[in-house]
């Protein structure tokens, strides 16, 4: 057995399908702990082969995917099953903590985000007092499958949280918000919202490919008195690079009072 995976939720079975696709395992090689039966019968009938169970395994490195209450217990059960590595993507558990229930253990943290079900994930890893750089890469290897992954000490994993980890939810609050605009100016709903995710889909994927600093991609496309140049000028009126700053500084600020609780 490589791998555990304990939780067969949406980011879990996300890792699961990436580290399967990609070649990281076989499908024969991946256990999912889940408490849910029916979740478990899901998990089975989704991906055939793997070892579905409602009890970790003996002598296994693990992925952590349960919700943040559970982590404790979880990387406790882990450290008694004899478990070398953890991998949690758990938010707001600190490494600490993890230790502290499973002191054999070299733990790895993750901060990941929701596009990691397409694919697209973006996820930041921290490293525990013992972990290696061989569990680094173990680590970055199994969220590679979902996106990519950047290597970060665990004190900015607050800061990545308000940024990443949360940072879909802003994209989606725009893509509502240029939904309804575009009804206000006049376009049906469903014209309205095909255009808009095309156009959100093509500005991620041209900023994503082309290399370009945002700033020369902005200009690159604002004439001097044109249309977009009259559009950007109602975000500066509005400050929208500072209320970015202060949105992104708001959930970083509570990712740590939630990390102390």
């Amino acid at each position: 057995m490589k791998l555990q995976i304990v939780g067969g939720g949406k980011m879990g079975e996300a890792l699961l399908g990436g580290v399967i696709a990609n070649g990281w395992a076989d499908a024969s090689e991946i256990a999912v702990v889940e408490l849910s039966a029916d979740r478990r019968a899901e998990l089975a009938a989704s991906h055939a082969g793997i070892v579905v169970t409602d009890t970790v395994q003996a002598g296994v490195d693990a992925l952590i995917a349960v919700k943040p209450q559970y982590v404790v217990d979880v990387c406790t059960s882990l450290g008694e099953a004899g478990a070398g590595r953890l991998l949690s993507v758990a938010a707001g558990i600190t490494i600490t903590a993890m230790e502290a229930a499973a002191p054999a253990c070299r733990v790895v943290r993750c901060m990941p985000n929701t596009p990691a079900l397409v694919g697209q994930g973006a996820s930041a890893i921290a490293a525990g007092s013992q972990a290696t750089d061989a569990d680094l890469d173990w680590a970055e290897s199994i969220l590679g499958a979902v996106g990519m992954v950047v290597r970060v000490e665990e004190s900015e994993l607050d800061a990545v949280t308000g940024l990443s980890g949360s940072g879909p939810a802003y994209v989606f609050r725009l893509a509502e918000g240029l939904i309804a605009a575009g009804v206000n100016a006049g376009l049906s709903p469903e014209t309205a919202d095909a255009l808009a995710r095309q156009t959100l889909l093509g500005a991620a994927t041209l900023l994503s490919e082309s290399g370009e600093d945002p700033g020369v991609l902005r200009e690159n496309v604002t004439s001097p008195g044109g249309t977009t140049a009259a559009g950007l000028a109602v975000f500066d009126a509005a400050n929208f690079v500072g209320l970015v700053d202060d949105v992104v500084a708001a959930a970083k600020a509570r990712s740590i009072e939630l990390g102390a609780s």
